[in-house]
């Protein structure tokens, strides 16, 4: 892993997923979204959890919030989602900008890690669910570029790994190498760079 992520402010990416979130209109919370099965009302409630999930493995804070598995069940919003969102997003980048955040160990999603590889799978949380949301509600998207390489390095790193072909990414879907590196990064992350939402 990158040493250089032990330096990412994660800010500039957690207010980038918070403007996307505060302009999903309420029709569209029940469209489909790049991720198979997930409709934007299911990526915001995954953005939530995830955000309070990393804030607390940032914080080495670990507990329920830490230890529980993103396959446990299907994320939703609760009614209070466009002022909690924004808020634990915030907390999140916070906590990862103690340099205390991306040393020793730490949990998140129930799997015990080196806090410099947390933090790379925060950014690439945030990077790859905001392009996810971006696209499925017509809304432009343009990642921290920051936040982004330590995406695309973590994703690289994963694409090596004998299991690569299912799991938590799925299969790589090739992408020309001169392509920019968001669709890069995406591609890596098993969703096409093409996809659009229905008409």
């Amino acid at each position: 892993m990158d040493t250089d992520t032990t330096t990412l402010d994660l800010g500039p990416q957690t207010r980038i997923v918070a403007r996307l979130a505060a302009g999903v209109r309420e029709e569209q919370l029940t469209d489909a979204t790049p991720c198979p099965g997930t409709a934007v009302r299911n990526m915001l409630g995954h953005l939530v959890g995830l955000a309070v999930a990393f804030r607390d493995a940032g914080r080495k804070d670990l507990g329920a919030t830490t230890d529980t598995s993103p396959a446990a069940a299907v994320p939703d919003i609760g009614p209070g989602w466009r002022e909690e969102l924004p808020q634990v997003l915030d907390e999140l980048a916070a906590a990862w900008r103690d340099p205390d955040a991306w040393t020793g160990m730490t949990r998140a999603g129930g799997i015990d890690l080196p806090g410099a590889v947390a933090g790379a799978v925060a950014a690439d949380e945030l990077v790859v669910h905001a392009w996810d949301l971006a696209r499925a509600t017509g809304q432009p998207y343009e990642p921290d570029p920051a936040a982004l390489r330590a995406s695309y390095e973590f994703l690289l790193a994963a694409a090596d790994e004998p299991d690569r072909g299912g799991g938590l990414f799925g299969p790589v879907v090739p992408v020309p190498p001169d392509a920019p590196l968001l669709d890069r990064a995406v591609g890596l992350s098993g969703r096409d760079p093409g996809w659009t939402s229905a008409p």
